[in-house]
């Protein structure tokens, strides 16, 4: 048999043929010297299923702009959880005009110093506005406390607050969404070697990354602590199974627009 043999062995459907004679389809097809055409298939699912959900991320953008509506989203979740990922997806089409996407550093000296929400705050949206929190605020409520950037009096004061700081912003008439990205240790393991062995990703390992394993159960109880506190009916979480990113990037668009009342 030569290289190009084919893998799988099932009987296709007229919907699956022409799906495999598609641009996307035949892309993959020809990506490797065995041909898979069940990852091909699922592929071009996928591809076809992002696209729908980001032409919908337009219309929303637009009934954001035209009607001056401010709405925050929230990624949150574990080191090499493919939050990032996510944002790329669901912010690949819109008007970049009218989104932004925060990922904060380290808070300077200057920020250390100021209220807690001070330098969030000052990304919030304005009328006709997106943004896109790649972490947010609840670093204080996980990454801090385990990792010793804040003290236990600095996080019980976060967490006494938080709740009543998104309350105003909702009733200040923003839309928020907070979405928690889900994976297992074994997953975020294997992730962390891939990046580890690629030299474009290799940048994206922090010390904070490499304890990630080490700290995975310390991770757990804080996260759990903070759905407890700050899972309200008003501003609730959404859990993300984010095991498989292909899943998790169209379970995440769709929430959004499942969510934002658009027109």
């Amino acid at each position: 048999m030569s290289d190009s043999t084919v893998e799988n062995k099932f009987s296709l459907t007229e919907e699956d043929v022409n799906l495999l004679n598609s641009k996307t389809g035949i892309r993959q097809l020809i990506r490797s010297s065995k041909v898979n055409l069940e990852k091909a298939l699922e592929y071009t699912r996928y591809d076809d299923k992002l696209k729908d959900l980001q032409a919908e991320m337009i219309k929303l953008q637009e009934w954001v702009m035209a009607n001056e509506k401010k709405l925050v989203v929230i990624y949150e979740g574990r080191d090499a959880a493919g939050k990032g990922g996510a944002i790329r997806r669901t912010t690949a089409h819109i008007n970049p005009r009218a989104y932004r996407v925060v990922a904060l550093p380290k808070p300077t000296k200057e920020e250390a110093g100021q209220w807690y929400f001070q330098r969030y705050v000052r990304r919030l949206p304005f009328p006709g506005e997106i943004v896109f929190f790649d972490r947010s605020w609840y670093n204080r409520a996980v990454v801090e406390p385990v990792n010793g950037f804040c003290t236990p009096m600095q996080y019980d004061i976060f967490m006494e607050n938080v709740n009543e700081f998104e309350k105003m912003l909702v009733q200040g008439d923003t839309y928020l969404i907070k979405m928690y990205f889900s994976i297992t240790k074994e997953e975020q393991a294997r992730r962390f070697k891939d990046i580890q062995k690629d030299p474009l990703k290799r940048w994206k390992m922090s010390p904070v990354d490499e304890r990630a394993q080490e700290l995975w159960d310390q991770y757990t109880k804080y996260k759990q602590i903070m759905f407890d506190k700050t899972n309200t009916e008003l501003c609730p979480w959404t859990i993300i199974d984010a095991n498989v990113k292909t899943e998790a990037r169209i379970r995440s668009l769709e929430h959004i627009l499942n969510t934002i009342p658009y027109t």
